[in-house]
């Protein structure tokens, strides 16, 4: 709560800033000291506040840790697409041809390992099939979405998606809490500490990565589409926004603390477990693939809903 109280104080107090140089970037770029010293207020806050007004937070933090999520998974898709359109353009489609064949094909098939792994651990039970066959079809569905003659979105970028799906169900598999309805051949190798130790810190180095590239995609991806020529003294990226998706990713990782339920024990050195957060997984991969679709499908639908109501004019 902390952290999301300096981030947003950090988020109104850049949001506008424009150029270089004025005030806004400055107190962006520097005032270290004072800064340091308003997240460490910001942190103690938490602890004189009533409990009433945690509760309070707890429960606004799983709406931003969604929107986290949604940033997050228009930035994935937005960086695979821009990767599949630079290398369709017509300056190296002929020079990485083979290199991106090669390393699509393995992507897809590191893929199928992977689900083939995870039919082969986590396959004892009912649900867990359900979300690993799930992930099955959707990469199958995205791959030959792609590859329709209609769409020739190319083989690259279902192969890099078909990786974060992956990624994504067996991140949730691995949410589910032990010693539950599903029973897990994971579960009955006994793990070190320092093995659950470097799991964690691992999972907050990806959270910090994955926020602050999220941050600067969506001034990439703005920049790619803004027609307006970028001038010298133009910041490098939205400052406002970059705080906002910091503040936000707070949030979410208060979230993974408590396993998405404030009211949830979570056991020692454990980050993202729980049912609640197994769902949220499953939801943001189902998400994550049906916007991936609509990108492609949905100027098709469009074109043939205008060929149709200018043929009826006509």
């Amino acid at each position: 709560m902390g952290c999301f109280l300096f981030f947003m104080m950090m988020f109104w107090s850049t949001v506008r800033a424009s150029k270089l140089n004025e005030a806004r970037d400055k107190w962006h770029s520097g005032w270290w000291s004072i800064k340091i010293v308003l997240w460490i207020l910001f942190t103690i806050v938490p602890f004189v506040i009533p409990a009433a007004w945690m509760e309070l937070y707890g429960q606004v933090a799983q709406f931003g840790a969604g929107v986290f999520l949604l940033i997050q998974l228009v930035s994935i898709i937005s960086l695979i697409n821009w990767l599949n359109e630079y290398f369709s353009s017509e300056t190296y489609v002929e020079r990485y041809k083979i290199h991106v064949m090669i390393f699509a094909t393995a992507s897809l098939c590191l893929c199928l390992v992977g689900l083939i792994l995870m039919y082969i651990w986590y396959g004892s039970c009912l649900l867990n099939i359900f979300f690993i066959t799930c992930s099955l079809v959707l990469v199958i569905l995205m791959t030959s979405v792609s590859l329709h003659p209609k769409v020739n979105g190319g083989l690259i970028s279902p192969a890099l998606m078909g990786l974060y799906v992956v990624f994504l169900c067996l991140s949730a598999i691995r949410s589910e809490p032990k010693g539950d309805q599903c029973i897990r051949k994971a579960d009955t190798i006994s793990e070190n500490d320092w093995q659950n130790i470097m799991s964690l810190a691992i999972g907050i180095l990806a959270i910090v990565y994955a926020t602050f590239s999220t941050s600067l995609d969506s001034k990439f991806s703005q920049l790619r589409k803004s027609e307006r020529p970028t001038e010298e003294n133009d910041v490098p990226y939205g400052y406002g926004f970059f705080h906002f998706v910091f503040a936000v990713g707070a949030m979410y990782f208060a979230m993974l603390l408590v396993g998405w339920n404030s009211h949830y024990s979570m056991k020692r050195w454990s980050i993202g477990v729980g049912w609640i957060s197994a769902w949220v997984r499953i939801v943001n991969e189902w998400l994550t693939v049906c916007v991936y679709l609509w990108i492609w499908v949905a100027p098709i639908i469009w074109k043939k809903s205008l060929s149709y109501c200018f043929g009826s004019i006509v």
